[in-house]
């Protein structure tokens, strides 16, 4: 039933399909409403928008929610930042995170908001927060568009020859990456998906080994998203990006982020000699 001072929700044969106004995502993995902290499931009355309602940590229903609205947004954290109103795409991913993307900038969002994080609907407005006190505040002026789909269970990235390779054999020659090194496990997984190689160095310290045929800005967020995960389970663990080449971005930030990035030679790992001719 339509929600007053919001516009109903269309589908693609032009029929109202409920009220525009933004909903929770419900979390479906523990339980009923009641059962202690973060347990929070979402009644007909806060999806009519009666009083705010938390969906903590990154259990949220399986589906990818899209919604595209005129909206402002005000980041207050480390740093604090504004969107003025525009119309935007709003994407609550199953992983807990929400993003805020405009039509340019490629893949990159204007702003957003990595899980674990809660989200707050309130008439109106979304807050999201992390628990290191950051929060997005989301207003919506109007919503154009609200749909959810279950996209299932992706089958992850899969790689070209050449990177599959590489990781084979940095997994049998671990020391080609720090002398004393040795081999955790080979793809140690997440729960956004493998790290390439887990190993411990010559101190018996974690490092996690991202591997690429050419290092770009990428990768490096790639491997930071990894170490996001590995470090509550793990404690200290560094970051090393592998790849036969690198921008001179991603060297640039990879400095500036701690992450070590190790030149590899494709043809020296093969055991095989390289292909550009020399005069000796």
């Amino acid at each position: 039933m339509p929600v007053p001072g919001y516009p109903p929700v269309r589908g693609p044969d032009g029929r109202a399909s409920g009220s525009g106004l933004p909903r929770v995502v419900p979390e479906t993995a523990r339980g009923r409403s009641g059962d202690g902290p973060g347990s929070a499931r979402v009644g007909p009355e806060t999806a009519r928008g009666v009083g705010p309602e938390a969906v903590r940590g990154s259990r949220y229903d399986p589906g990818m929610r899209l919604v595209i609205a005129r909206c402002s947004v005000e980041y207050t954290g480390r740093l604090s930042a504004h969107l003025p109103p525009a119309v935007r795409l709003l994407l609550v991913k199953a992983d807990g995170s929400v993003l805020v993307h405009s039509d340019g900038g490629a893949y990159k969002p204007l702003n957003w908001m990595s899980p674990p994080c809660s989200l707050v609907q309130e008439p109106g407005a979304w807050r999201v927060s992390n628990r290191t006190g950051e929060c997005m505040t989301i207003h919506i002026e109007e919503i154009l568009h609200d749909s959810s789909h279950d996209l299932g269970v992706d089958p992850g990235l899969v790689k070209d020859g050449v990177e599959r390779h590489l990781q084979e054999l940095l997994a049998d020659r671990c020391t080609v990456l720090g002398d004393g090194w040795s081999l955790v496990r080979r793809e140690y997984p997440t729960d956004i998906g493998p790290v390439d190689l887990l190993c411990r160095d010559d101190q018996g310290e974690y490092v996690a080994v991202e591997i690429k045929r050419r290092g770009e800005i990428d990768g490096l967020e790639q491997l930071g998203r990894y170490l996001e995960r590995l470090r509550p389970a793990l404690g200290a663990v560094r970051g090393v990006l592998a790849a036969q080449a690198f921008t001179q971005q991603a060297r640039t930030l990879a400095a500036a982020r701690g992450v070590s990035c190790v030149a590899l030679d494709y043809d020296a790992l093969r055991g095989m000699e390289p292909n550009t001719p020399t005069l000796f």
